[in-house]
């Protein structure tokens, strides 16, 4: 069992489509050497049709780092998933939180809530083919489905048939249907109890908490029952405050980064990839909410 004190998830910045790339992480990393990155959901079709490079390959700097995949089909995964050990990231975790309809017609994301022995056997079969950690995104609930007792019994089936131990917990249900991925992070009620209730119930698995997690003091007062909090939004609204984490949330001793000292070395990231061809807008867009 990981304890509170030394857990690997003890700071976590969410997966997020469209923010989470390599060059937003690298920026992070310049604020936080603690931090535990993770990348937008990969499909595993992506892997399985698209390039491989493209999708997978990162910067050594954003160690550790996580790769989140999306998919249910369990040789998909696991094949996915022994890309990712490939390519050097540090876990593997399985997206069971998105709402969207694209998704949804893909079979994955919060639907899979609704068939707890998919996910377990999709978390078994990564787990027989990396060695690496294999977690689990989720929320809540779905739809009606979002009575505490059934939320248990998703954990207990993943957990007991799959063999996780570590879950991220979106303290939210999911409305599969009316609601769009925006308001599935907004509309539904924040639910913290079902994850403080959920530790209690499996003393001996990792949860973290994820949903509306917006300042340093709110995320240190709940490390202290919880061993470790993901943050989504509040990190690439107002990105400065990452610099803060490592003294705030893990007692480090270092100074805290001058801005000025990130922005240098950012610029010089920037001069050195765009040779290799990486695209400038996409280099500066995580400077958007820094300078």
């Amino acid at each position: 069992m990981i304890q509170k004190a030394d857990s690997p998830w003890r700071f976590c910045i969410a997966p997020m489509l469209d923010w989470t790339d390599s060059h937003y992480r690298v920026l992070a990393r310049l604020m936080t050497r603690r931090a535990r990155l993770y990348t937008e959901m990969v499909t595993t079709g992506a892997l399985l049709h698209g390039d491989v490079a493209r999708h997978l390959r990162f910067n050594a700097a954003e160690h550790p780092v996580a790769l989140q995949l999306g998919g249910s089909d369990p040789a998909a995964l696991a094949h996915s998933a022994h890309l990712g050990e490939t390519y050097g990231y540090d876990e593997i975790n399985l997206n069971v939180g998105c709402p969207s309809d694209r998704v949804q017609n893909g079979s994955f994301g919060a639907c899979l809530m609704a068939t707890p022995e998919v996910v377990a056997e999709g978390v078994r079969t990564m787990r027989e083919a990396v060695a690496i950690p294999v977690t689990v995104k989720t929320r809540i609930g779905i739809d009606r489905s979002d009575s505490f007792e059934e939320f248990s019994r998703f954990i207990e089936t993943v957990a007991v048939q799959g063999g996780c131990e570590v879950f991220i917990i979106h303290a939210r249900k999911a409305w599969l249907d009316g609601l769009s991925p925006k308001q599935n992070r907004e509309i539904p009620p924040l639910r913290r109890d079902f994850v403080y209730r959920i530790r209690e119930e499996f003393p001996e698995l990792t949860f973290i908490l994820n949903g509306k997690l917006e300042t340093l003091p709110e995320m240190a007062n709940e490390l202290h029952t919880l061993p470790g909090v993901m943050v989504g939004r509040a990190a690439y609204q107002h990105i400065d405050w990452l610099r803060y984490v490592d003294q705030t949330l893990f007692a480090d001793t270092r100074p805290v980064i001058a801005r000025a000292d990130i922005l240098s070395h950012y610029l010089d990231y920037i001069e050195q990839n765009i040779s290799a061809g990486h695209s400038l807008h996409s280099m500066t867009k995580p400077l958007l909410t820094l300078v």
